[in-house]
């Protein structure tokens, strides 16, 4: 099918939409809300291809009367002025409307579950894990999405071990999903007398959070402990046992929660990340059956690719997926230029689909 057929088969179908909601042609609130998601999905590319039409008109009027030598001569040099910006514009408007043409992420829309661990380096890994556990929650706070701290296991000296986070918002998964992997930070500790530069790390994932109807846990494949749970160092921080220990034994996966007091809260928070974890494991191999056919794909959820290096003493940051360096280290840790970075990766891999297309 050519673009101009597809074109004319989105904006029918828009149309179609609009006067089916309109004259409520729908069977149930079921049918509306699904016929609603599709007429809201489609408004933007249907705005995009009447802004295309208009300016391809107007293109090829401007084409006419240049090409008609009895045309009034001042309209011609007006014509002619705007022969160029208007040729110009119509590239960039087809681009537009096949990038929100792009097959949709079905998850983008989803609430993310955001789990951070300390890598290599002791506790300045640990310091790091936290320096980013506090940028991912300023950013959130800037795009007014939810921040929920699940599990928190810290070190007692300013660090981390592991966390693992529930962000709620609009698009929070599309915005944070180029997160996950390895980030490696370059600086010299507070304790280094000798001024050496040290190198740490920490691992990020960002799983799509999932639903029970997309997760279907078996009661017989788990394998449930409780136990009492401590604070850093072995310290008591609760005298029952409401720390609950979850293994989906099919899978091996394991999941601890001990932040709450009450035992049925843990289980429930435990549930939450396993669904969310056994969900992104099917999500990454359908990636990576995907990324197979297209050679350099970004994010592809690999946990132990090094995505990221946060270099102090030059105050830079270098994402390696795509060679991108900033020097605003200090507005990255603050969630305030974390977008700088986020948007050329979103951009890279819409370019990386578009190619797919051609």
């Amino acid at each position: 099918m050519s673009f101009d057929k597809k074109l004319d088969q989105v904006t029918a179908r828009f149309y179609e939409l609009r006067d089916l909601l309109a004259q409520g042609s729908f069977s149930d609130n079921q049918d509306y809300g699904r016929l609603s998601k599709e007429y809201s999905d489609l408004k933007d590319v249907s705005d995009a291809i009447t802004e295309l039409r208009k300016t391809q008109k107007e293109f090829q009027d401007l084409k006419s009367m240049l090409d008609d030598s009895q045309a009034d001569p001042e309209l011609r040099k007006i014509a002619e002025s705007e022969y160029v910006s208007v040729k110009d514009k119509i590239p960039d408007l087809e681009k537009r409307i096949k990038i929100l043409l792009l097959p949709k992420d079905k998850d983008d829309e989803r609430n993310a579950i955001l789990e951070i661990r300390a890598g290599t380096g002791g506790e300045e890994a640990a310091l790091f894990a936290a320096n980013l556990l506090r940028m991912y929650q300023r950013y959130a706070e800037i795009h007014g999405w939810r921040f929920e701290i699940m599990e928190h296991s810290d070190t007692g000296l300013g660090g981390i071990k592991e966390a693992s986070v529930t962000i709620s918002g609009r698009g929070v998964f599309s915005r944070l999903k180029f997160e996950s992997g390895v980030h490696r930070v370059q600086r010299v500790p507070a304790t280094e007398a000798s001024g050496r530069i040290h190198t740490s790390a920490a691992t990020v994932a960002v799983l799509p959070e999932a639903e029970e109807v997309d997760i279907h846990i078996e009661e017989k494949d788990l394998r449930i402990d409780v136990f009492r749970s401590s604070g850093p160092g072995g310290q008591s921080v609760n005298t029952t046992d409401s720390a609950v220990r979850i293994t989906h034994i099919p899978t091996g996966v394991v999941v601890q929660q001990q932040d709450e007091k009450s035992q049925h809260k843990n289980k429930a928070k435990a549930l939450k990340i396993l669904r969310a974890r056994l969900y992104d494991l099917e999500r990454q191999k359908q990636e990576l059956a995907r990324a197979s056919a297209r050679k350099g794909q970004i994010g592809s959820g690999d946990r132990s690719e090094r995505i990221r290096t946060y270099n102090y003493p030059q105050g830079r940051v270098t994402d390696h997926r795509i060679g991108l360096t900033i020097y605003k280290l200090a507005l990255v840790l603050d969630g305030n230029a974390l977008d700088e970075l986020i948007e050329p990766l979103i951009a890279e891999d819409q370019a990386s689909k578009l190619l797919d297309l051609d």
